[in-house]
């Protein structure tokens, strides 16, 4: 507020201007040109478009741009790789005992701070309409009905931005609701910020399923606040919000584990009762290439993995688990730095039929070219393709294979109607909720019941045989010569026919890879899977540690990190 002196004048008699006896005073003026939380807030319409436009913004931080740690974490758990020194591709590589740098000035800074900053940014907002929702400055949006629906997707917006926070960052700051709009929240730990993810969960749960919730103006949802389908219901009312809101709450708390032992130590029966009361169908989102249409973001990797001759290439060390030709065993057998020697990419054959079919590249490119699946809305015969076009030869030898994904090539290149990148994309699949469940049910002893959720994708996608009982009892995948997956122990890099729980992180990695945030980064760090010395998480940015005159630190194996923020060698010896 500007403070502005004025004079009082007066007109005598005589019709000449003179001083009036008024004196001196003083008025406030508003400066449109600075943030004002109780200027912003003060509309009810205006408050709630404001929050309610925040969904928008935590996917834009999420995946919204192809400088995000997306890029770092495929890299780092083998679902891509690239030499490309973009998005810090080629500082990322595994078996380079690399650090996730946090210096000022560091090649990465831009993709390591951008969650952190959006999320502190959704997380504010939410926290500051929550503070004045029904303070004299805002008593009410209108209804009773309608401060709940909003006060439960403001609670949604800070347990999401929370929680993706915690699930990447060493510490976060946390601001809660009654705190001043100035006060810039303690840096808490991962553990104490996820434990306020879950209360705001839990809190937005109940403002949704509060009977008083669907009253004038109460749910549903309005339509641009979550743009794209709604997961099994015409609509986003109260059940199927809570619904999502509780697969949500079930992917987090599984994948905030840092080791195996953390992510062992979950609480599974929750986890199991929140994706047993989760989506009932593929949640999907309307993308946009730009931003004039559906929500404005685009999938950080799309426009990465489409671009084949340098962005993307599908390496060796995970989808080699489903080879039945012996190139897996040989891969294994030979020595890091002598893999790719000649110049020769991974090539493999399978009974999966997700991937493309054949005993040689000429027969399996044959079997699916890339043409067949290039119109708009036209799912493609399979997930990933023999390259068809020059093999990329750069880098470290053991990342090169013939292979690409391309699962959503449609999508990429024709959209729904034509337009590349616009229309239905799937950020949350039932598979993934189905597989999630089915890990629980396998850690708490109740294996025949996660058979037909692991068969699921097994069987009807992958045409692999199914799972059984004598399976379970064995604890081995059927198949024989041809079972899938084989899979590396610590002891041993001979492939051996996997156990049930290996069955089930394959098709979850199958299934669920290039959907959603970092998913094989964030799984495989919580089965132990990832090589040695990978780090676990990331530091707090810099910028947010100078302001608080913090230390700088990193993550990783090295000089200037954090105490236990890398991976040891785990499951499969690497």
């Amino acid at each position: 507020m500007n403070r502005i002196r004025i004079l009082c004048a007066g007109v005598v008699a005589s019709g000449v201007i003179g001083l009036a006896a008024c004196g001196e005073g003083l008025i406030d003026v508003p400066n449109q040109t600075q943030p004002d939380t109780r200027r912003v807030l003060a509309s009810p319409a205006d408050a709630e478009n404001l929050v309610t436009g925040y969904f928008k913004r935590f996917l834009a931080g999420l995946q919204g741009s192809t400088t995000n740690m997306e890029s770092l974490t495929s890299i780092m758990s083998f679902m891509n790789f690239s030499s490309l020194a973009n998005n810090a591709f080629n500082t990322h590589t595994p078996f380079t005992s690399f650090i996730n740098i946090n210096d000022p000035g560091n090649i990465a800074q831009g993709e390591q701070n951008r969650l952190y900053n959006i999320d502190s940014e959704v997380n504010r907002v939410a926290t500051n309409f929550l503070t004045t929702l029904g303070s004299d400055d805002l008593p009410t949006l209108g209804t009773p009905a309608q401060d709940l629906r909003a006060k439960s997707f403001a609670e949604f917006l800070r347990a999401l931005s929370i929680g993706y926070s915690a699930l990447m960052y060493d510490s976060l700051a946390v601001v809660s609701v009654g705190q001043s709009g100035d006060d810039a929240g303690e840096l808490v730990g991962y553990k104490v910020a996820f434990d306020s993810s879950m209360a705001a969960f839990a809190r937005a749960i109940a403002y949704a399923e509060d009977p008083a919730a669907s009253g004038p103006g109460g749910f549903p949802l309005k339509a641009e606040w979550i743009p794209g389908n709604s997961a099994g219901s015409a609509s986003w009312n109260s059940a199927t919000f809570v619904r999502l809101m509780r697969t949500y709450r079930a992917r987090l708390r599984a994948q905030v584990g840092r080791t195996k032992a953390e992510r062992d130590a979950a609480d599974w029966a929750a986890i199991v009762a929140d994706a047993q009361n989760g989506i009932q169908s593929d949640f999907k989102i309307t993308t946009s290439s730009g931003t004039g249409t559906g929500t404005g973001i685009v999938n950080s990797w799309a426009s990465q993995f489409e671009q084949f001759t340098t962005w993307h290439q599908m390496p060796p060390l995970i989808i080699g688990m489903g080879d039945n030709s012996g190139s897996y065993a040989q891969y294994l057998a030979t020595a890091l730095s002598n893999r790719g020697a000649g110049n020769q990419g991974f090539l493999m054959t399978t009974p999966d039929q997700r991937f493309p079919q054949g005993t040689t590249r000429a027969a399996q490119q044959a079997d699916f070219p890339l043409t067949t699946c290039a119109a708009a809305n036209t799912p493609c015969k399979r997930y990933f393709v023999n390259r068809n076009g020059n093999d990329q030869y750069t880098g470290a030898g053991w990342g090169w294979s013939n292979y690409d994904f391309v699962r959503f090539h449609s999508w990429a290149v024709s959209g729904d109607a034509g337009s590349s990148r616009v229309g239905l994309f799937p950020f949350f699949t039932k598979a993934e909720i189905d597989l999630l469940q089915a890990e629980g049910l396998l850690r708490t002893n109740q294996g025949a019941a996660a058979l037909p959720l692991i068969n699921n994708t097994r069987v009807a996608n992958g045409k692999l045989p199914p799972l059984t009982a004598a399976d379970l009892a064995a604890n081995v995948v059927p198949g024989g010569a041809d079972c899938v997956p084989k899979v590396p122990s610590a002891a041993s890099q001979v492939p051996q026919c996997g156990s049930i729980f290996e069955a089930m992180k394959w098709e979850k990695r199958i299934e669920v890879g290039f959907t959603t945030y970092s998913p094989w980064f964030l799984d495989s760090r919580g089965w132990g899977d990832l090589a040695e010395n990978i780090p676990l998480f990331w530091a707090t940015p810099y910028q947010e540690l100078q302001a608080r005159h913090l230390p700088i630190y990193s993550a990783g194996n090295g000089v200037g990190t954090a105490p236990n923020s890398h991976a040891t060698k785990g499951t499969y010896g690497w």
